[in-house]
């Protein structure tokens, strides 16, 4: 009975990560996909066909079209990838930072330890939409303002997870060994305590990317993003605004529901690998 009860729980134990595992592929699929549509998409495809003005979805025109004549369908898509790009850039810098910053500040202690708390306290004192459109706007804008602003607004938080984690490895054996076998800060921290804070690393990375995507629509969205004529889903959103109420209800609901769904299938995917590299957490 005993033996039937364990392979029971061994069996649905892994049952459970193959399913963690098929929603993390499926997730990594349908990024990559998108992505590579978007890319390889051609301009003619969401290009002005204004005898095509002011379409309702219809199996022609899945998203329908906007006052211009431009399919929304493909341009949500391109909007998408452009999205993904940005975020995905943003926030592999972000998280970057904060592995940096958290790893130096429980190594090292003391005045860097003060200084990046002084820091994290400082960036989240701020509103965070506030700071990234006033970092936005003194890049100059554009893609390469969004990417600064949501990077520079979005480590603090990853920052202290790994601040934590450190700091609960550093008292460990093999790290007062290496210490005392005369091992420098920075040989201990990139052979030892990073290698350990890699896979909260990487769960804090891809639940920034969501984030980073919303942060980069919102701030196109007011106008201090992505320029006007990219087809950012940002811009999308803000132009259907102004034709909400001549009952062009589809401009704005289907690239509305695409971001979401975007945002939230990585929500998904970041739970779920924390979840499969801890499986503590599931508990919580």
């Amino acid at each position: 009975m005993a033996n039937e009860k364990f392979l029971k729980v061994k069996s649905e134990g892994l049952n459970r990560r193959r399913k963690i595992l098929l929603i993390i592929f499926s997730g990594v699929i349908i990024l990559a996909g998108v992505c590579l549509w978007g890319i390889a998409l051609d301009p003619s495809r969401y290009a002005p066909n204004y005898e095509a003005r002011r379409l309702a979805p219809s199996l022609l025109h899945l998203f329908g079209t906007d006052n211009l004549g431009r399919d929304m369908f493909y341009r949500t898509v391109c909007g998408l990838s452009t999205s993904i790009q940005i975020g995905l850039l943003s926030a592999l810098i972000s998280s970057f930072i904060a592995l940096a910053l958290g790893s130096m500040s429980a190594v090292f202690g003391g005045k860097v330890d003060q200084m990046v708390s002084f820091m994290v306290d400082l960036c989240m004192g701020v509103p965070h939409l506030i700071l990234l459109i006033l970092i936005s706007i003194a890049v100059g804008g554009g893609a390469a303002g969004v990417i600064t602003g949501v990077a520079v607004t979005h480590w603090p938080n990853l920052t202290r997870v790994i601040r934590a984690e450190v700091m609960q490895v550093r008292s460990a054996q093999y790290v007062q060994i290496a210490r005392k076998l005369g091992k420098s800060n920075w040989h201990i921290a990139a052979k030892h305590i990073v290698p350990h804070v890699f896979p909260q690393y990487l769960v804090g990375l891809i639940l920034l990317f969501p984030h980073a995507i919303l942060h980069e629509a919102a701030i196109t969205f007011l106008g201090y993003g992505l320029p006007l004529d990219t087809p950012a889903v940002g811009v999308i959103l803000a132009e259907s605004m102004k034709h909400l109420a001549t009952g062009m209800w589809w401009l704005a609901f289907f690239p509305g529901i695409a971001l979401l769904l975007m945002t939230q299938l990585f929500d998904v995917v970041g739970d779920y690998l924390k979840i499969l590299i801890d499986p503590h957490s599931a508990r919580q």
